[in-house]
């Protein structure tokens, strides 16, 4: 069912939270907050990633899937289009080049908010002492890769509409629960939430509701106050295949899954891919290039991505490759890969055109994969891009996905796998 429910609390008289750590600076109301006939209130989305993440360094910024990590959550906020802004808060030079890379405004967070033993409620009323404008914070988890844009929306709808002061994300789960023995203690376990004379099917049960933690939604009163929950409290439930929480390194191709499949990419639907263009020299290659004694020109390249293509090749989707350089026919016709060549190529986007449009095919329909300045303008253009992951940075900032794996070490295979993915995704997202 894809109608999500949403619960609330009933309002009381002192809200009810995780206080932060002693009592937090008084703040002042928004501009204009009180008066009638005013502009409605500033809902501003902040999703904090500091750069001391203890369990995995820069975790926030690490790729999952070809994307930052923090990408996903922004590229949610922004398309939900309930904000007035979005932000990150962070203490860390590469997290604010990604953050603005991805639309978001940056809060230079200070040193003392960025301890260790420093709360999500200390970072946020810093950021408000700086922000008068902010009447509501929407406060996301950057590890929470598979949140939606209509799950943000929904929940500023509960905020402004049905004028909750605090919503939640929850997840339901069926999980039995019973009570700790200590070591060492002569003690027997109790069941809290059933009874084992009489276990409930799954589908007789209705679960339990638990925070995943994805985003907690606050009036600026209440945070004033030094909570994030109170109030009239609501919480919003999320979908059990977009609750995706990465706490620890062996989450990490899990979740990596999990976001190929639930994730969020972005507003336009998703093409079934027809052609890939791929770059010879950095991206076929490693980019090396080796003379013979009688001047003929030797290059390398992996077996996996001639299985690559050919895997491409039987799925109907055709590879064509291209270079600027002046490759070697000789060389290139060596390689076995029968696949359509264009060698000293000024302008590839041109090229790419006018390949895109013998086929009959839009931009949504063609992926490409890059590696050089060159490459930009053809990354930017097609519905699916990558690079290797030892591409230069210009063509790092121009794609979707950057590969793991390096030029001529498998990158061509590892962009292939990620196209079955989306198509798999397309096919599984049309109406049956």
């Amino acid at each position: 069912m894809d109608a999500l429910e949403k619960g609330a609390a009933t309002s009381v008289p002192a809200p009810r939270g995780r206080p932060s750590r002693g009592r937090p600076p008084k703040l002042q109301r928004s501009r204009g907050a009180g008066r009638g006939l005013e502009k409605p209130p500033h809902l501003a989305a902040l999703v904090l990633a500091r750069g001391g993440s203890k369990g995995i360094p820069l975790k926030n910024i690490k790729r999952l899937a070809g994307v930052p990590l923090i990408g996903w959550v922004l590229r949610a906020a922004l398309d939900a289009g309930v904000f007035q802004s979005v932000w990150v808060s962070t203490d860390h030079d590469e997290i604010e080049n990604v953050a603005k890379q991805f639309g978001a405004q940056v809060h230079r967070r200070s040193s003392e908010t960025s301890k260790d033993s420093s709360t999500s409620l200390d970072a946020i009323v810093e950021f408000l002492n700086y922000h008068n404008e902010v009447d509501i914070v929407g406060n996301i988890q950057a590890t929470s890769p598979c949140l939606h844009p209509t799950d943000l929306q929904k929940v500023a709808e509960m905020i402004r509409e049905e004028g909750y002061d605090s919503v939640f994300s929850v997840v339901r789960r069926h999980q039995f629960r019973w009570s700790e023995i200590q070591k060492g203690v002569r003690e027997v376990t109790e069941p809290l939430n059933l009874n084992p004379a009489k276990r409930p099917r799954r589908q007789d049960w209705d679960g339990e509701l638990y925070e995943n933690g994805s985003f907690y939604f606050a009036k600026r009163h209440l945070i004033e106050m030094g909570y994030l929950q109170g109030g009239k409290m609501a919480y919003y439930e999320m979908r059990a295949e977009h609750s995706v929480d990465i706490d620890v390194d062996i989450d990490w191709p899990i979740a990596e899954q999990r976001v190929l499949r639930f994730g969020y990419f972005g507003k336009e639907k998703l093409k079934e891919i027809k052609l890939l263009v791929c770059n010879i020299d950095g991206c076929l290659t490693n980019g090396h290039i080796y003379v013979s004694g009688d001047q003929k020109e030797i290059i390398s390249y992996d077996v996996k991505d001639a299985i690559g293509i050919s895997l491409l090749k039987k799925s109907g989707i055709e590879v064509r490759l291209i270079s600027e350089r002046a490759c070697s026919k000789q060389t290139l016709s060596a390689l076995k890969l029968d696949c359509k060549t264009e060698v000293s190529v000024s302008d590839k986007l041109a090229v790419v055109d006018e390949w895109r449009k013998e086929m009959g095919l839009c931009w949504k329909e063609v992926a490409y994969l890059g590696n050089e300045v060159s490459d930009e303008e053809c990354l930017k253009r097609v519905g699916l891009s990558a690079v290797p992951a030892d591409a230069c940075s210009g063509a790092q900032k121009a794609v979707g996905y950057i590969c793991k794996c390096n030029g001529g070490r498998g990158a061509i295979r590892e962009f292939a796998e990620h196209i079955f993915l989306l198509i798999e995704k397309v096919n599984n997202s049309c109406p049956k």
